[in-house]
């Protein structure tokens, strides 16, 4: 018979191949058996499982026990609960991390906790209701009771007294795998001294940052991450590790052996000529007045660090506030500078309108401005990048946040 463990590390594997980012994030969470727990819970760090409950369900349940960990670890649900009920806010988070998994295919096990009114709810939202409901439900129950004017019967007491001696013997006698479906999956939580969990919070967070951020490139998140983890997705990463990324995407450069690198020729080495794609990439500046000239500054001596890694390239940079100002075309080796002039108003048209006429094949548009204009009707046939310090709304391209 396969063992806990081994089925663990099976659901583990099959997780990284069918969901890799949960795989990932599952990976960081310690393993430990418990005999005396019901099925398994998660306190965000640990996965806590009966030996027993994982040997006997499917290989299924155990990565469902894997993907609500994991979920659980990453929504940092000790962290958010403030001042709130634990048990509800517990509830809450249960809700929303298995209405994802739902939404990404997992089969949920017959007993979780799962309703399907709370799609698309943030943990927040659903605590509210829940409380809402507690609070109704206690007023409905207190109501009740004070309507009730006869005493219980002897009989009745007896009763009474009988059902409850039943039912703890039934909870003793059922298995201690089969949880109720009205409870929530996650309820049990050994204390962590508050020095060594900080410590664990810290780490486990950069490394969670480091999943993400593989993941979101490679386009493997999965659905719904963003309801529960919303501020993953308002997380601002280093503009210069974005810029460079903006960059060496559009630098695709190629080896060949024809014809062959003449320097060493002659010596009787046949080495490949590096040829390349021009990468001819379009800087506009919007000189309005309101732009920082110091981070200007900053951006293009990024740029111009970037730009020595590729050889052959052309940097366009153009001045604009209502109108075209200045154009300025740099070529590999050349430092990048621009003239402040104008100061007038932002349309962002004209430079649009000016590439179009006067630069052909651009390779990627950096518009720095404030956002503050007039934009196009139209999205251009190359890529655009708006580089701004503060996230505005833009019809089209991506936003890159320029930040000290």
């Amino acid at each position: 018979m396969i063992t806990a463990q081994e089925k663990l590390a099976k659901a583990k594997a099959k997780l990284m191949l069918e969901h890799p980012y949960i795989g990932a994030l599952a990976t960081t969470l310690k393993s430990v058996d418990d005999p005396k727990a019901l099925t398994f819970s998660s306190d965000g760090m640990r996965l806590t499982y009966n030996p027993e409950y994982f040997e006997k369900v499917p290989l299924e349940e155990i990565e469902f026990a894997l993907a609500n960990g994991a979920m659980h670890a990453v929504l940092k649900h000790r962290e958010r609960i403030s001042d709130r009920v634990g048990r509800i806010w517990q509830a809450a988070t249960d809700l929303v991390v298995n209405s994802m998994l739902v939404k990404n295919g997992f089969v949920l096990p017959p007993y979780v906790y799962y309703d399907e009114r709370f799609e698309g709810m943030y943990a927040e939202e659903i605590y509210d209701v829940l409380k809402d409901e507690m609070i109704t439900n206690q007023t409905r129950d207190d109501a009740e009771v004070q309507s009730e004017e006869l005493e219980p019967t002897e009989e009745e007491n007896k009763s009474a007294s009988d059902n409850t001696s039943q039912n703890q013997s039934n909870e003793q006698s059922r298995s201690s795998h089969e949880p109720t479906k009205s409870e929530p999956l996650l309820v049990q939580e050994q204390p962590i001294d508050p020095e060594t969990l900080e410590t664990l919070q810290e780490e486990l967070q950069e490394h969670f940052e480091q999943i993400f951020a593989k993941y979101k490139r490679q386009g493997e998140l999965p659905k719904g991450l963003e309801i529960v983890v919303p501020e993953l997705f308002l997380h601002k990463i280093d503009w210069r590790e974005m810029l460079y990324r903006y960059i060496a995407d559009y630098a695709k450069s190629s080896y060949s052996f024809m014809p062959p690198n003449m320097k060493y020729l002659y010596r009787g080495i046949c080495l490949p000529s590096l040829s390349s794609d021009l990468l001819r990439i379009v800087i506009a500046i919007d000189t309005s007045g309101s732009i920082d000239q110091e981070m200007i500054g900053l951006f293009l001596s990024e740029v111009s660090a970037i730009m020595q890694q590729y050889p052959n390239y052309e940097i366009d940079i153009i001045t604009a506030d209502a109108k075209v100002q200045s154009h300025k075309t740099y070529l590999p080796g050349e430092p990048l500078a621009y003239e402040v002039s104008g100061g007038g108003g932002t349309d962002f048209r004209p430079v649009f309108e000016y590439i179009e006429r006067e630069i052909s094949y651009p390779t990627l548009l950096l518009y720095f401005t404030d956002g503050m204009g007039t934009f196009p009707m139209q999205e251009p046939g190359y890529d655009l990048v708006w580089v701004m310090s503060e996230a505005k709304e833009v019809p089209f391209g991506e936003v890159l946040m320029l930040e000290n």
